[in-house]
């Protein structure tokens, strides 16, 4: 069988397609590999055993099983990946030349794949729910239990940061467990700079209600070596001059993110590690790499990772391939969407103008939303699948 041959789960041999790999499986590169089943021989190379979404860090730590439920699938759950073959390991470098990716396998044995296109959707490393390990699905479970667990344990709660992970994070842990003393510490005048000053103003009313405490014009100082990948217990110093403030648990989401690039050549990062892209998310310099999502330099903000590039970059490596026209990405200049998840089954959607418009019954229209619209189908999950979690934290 030639190098353009592949067989599928059925046993046909499809000749002549372009073989496309998508290095990094999670939201981004998960949705770019589905647009791009259908048009090519296609490879995901990922760290984990599944989609394990960094999105919606509140529900992830309250509410872990209902998390799991929508955040955490394993790949034959989607019907547009039956074609593709994922592969679980780590990467480990880049030969432009050969246009091949090399890996090592969760064996400790070393691989390399080859590729006419290579996505670059590896992502950043933000805290302990975003990480580049290679894990197995019980590692997956067992991190999301103890989270969950630490937090339970605390009466008291300290969140550090002013993004969404932060803000999320302070509104679901004081909605799950009233009787904690929850405080949120962020550096500016008011959290979420990146958003719209409406939506800071209708949640910091929605936190006041909830008995959280908000403290602006606090910077933590981050002790010497430590990575803000654990919960800790206070207390917590201030670069700002405020006498340390304690607590029994302390959440580190002060937005401390590194890019998950050391696996590439340096000439085609930026002076920070993040994917030099161009309009068009091509990466100068190597033909036929792309770069998409909170890895590639495509604004300050990084928003291909947020606004539906997927299906842009899509089309624009199969005009690449095939002669047809690329079309730019235009960033968007604010964050939107959701910032704290579902609350009593109703999803709040904040625009980049800073309205918000709420979806009620989410859990009925999610498999239409989300499942059918957005993945383009999926198979029903087993009731109580391996390594899962309740919601009191236990594993299953």
């Amino acid at each position: 069988m030639s190098e353009t041959e592949s067989v599928t789960r059925a046993g046909r041999t499809r000749a002549s397609r372009p073989r496309i790999v998508v290095a990094g499986l999670g939201d981004t590169g998960l949705l770019t590999a589905i647009h791009l089943s259908k048009h090519a021989d296609l490879v995901g190379i990922s760290s984990k055993p599944g989609l394990v979404s960094g999105q919606e860090l509140g529900m992830r730590l309250s509410r872990p099983h209902e998390w799991a439920r929508d955040f955490w699938v394993p790949f034959d759950h989607y019907h547009r990946l039956d074609a593709a073959r994922t592969v679980h390991g780590s990467l480990t470098g880049l030969d432009l030349e050969n246009r091949r990716v090399q890996l090592t396998g969760p064996d400790g044995e070393a691989a390399s794949e080859s590729y006419d296109a290579l996505v670059i959707a590896t992502g950043v490393s933000n805290g302990f729910w975003r990480r580049p390990d290679l894990l197995t699905a019980e590692q997956v479970a067992a991190g999301l239990t103890d989270a969950h667990e630490r937090l339970a344990a605390a009466d008291s709660v300290i969140v550090l940061g002013g993004g969404a992970a932060a803000v999320s994070s302070a509104l679901n842990v004081a909605t799950s467990w009233p009787g904690k003393r929850v405080d949120l510490y962020f550096p500016g005048e008011q959290a979420l700079p990146q958003h719209h000053r409406k939506v800071w103003r209708t949640l910091s009313g929605r936190l006041e209600r909830l008995g959280v405490g908000l403290h602006p014009g606090h910077r933590a100082i981050v002790p010497d070596g430590f990575g803000c990948d654990e919960i800790t217990a206070g207390p917590v110093e201030w670069s700002t001059g405020q006498p340390p403030s304690d607590a029994a648990a302390v959440l580190w989401t002060i937005g401390r993110v590194t890019p998950n690039t050391a696996w590439l050549p340096p000439e085609l990062l930026d002076h920070n590690g993040f994917v030099v892209v161009d309009e068009y998310l091509r990466v100068p310099g190597a033909p036929g790499v792309y770069a998409i999502g909170d890895v590639a330099a495509t604004d300050p903000l990084r928003t291909s990772a947020r606004s539906r590039a997927d299906g842009l970059l899509a089309h624009n490596i199969r005009a690449d391939l095939t002669g047809g026209t690329p079309k730019a990405f235009t960033p968007a200049t604010r964050r939107w969407g959701s910032v704290v998840g579902t609350q009593r089954n109703t999803l709040e959607i904040f625009t980049p103008a800073g309205q918000a418009f709420r979806i009620p019954a989410w859990s009925r229209l999610q498999p239409f939303v989300v499942r059918r619209g957005i993945y383009g189908g999926m198979r029903r999950a087993a009731p109580n699948p391996p390594g899962s979690v309740d919601d009191s934290g236990q594993q299953r």
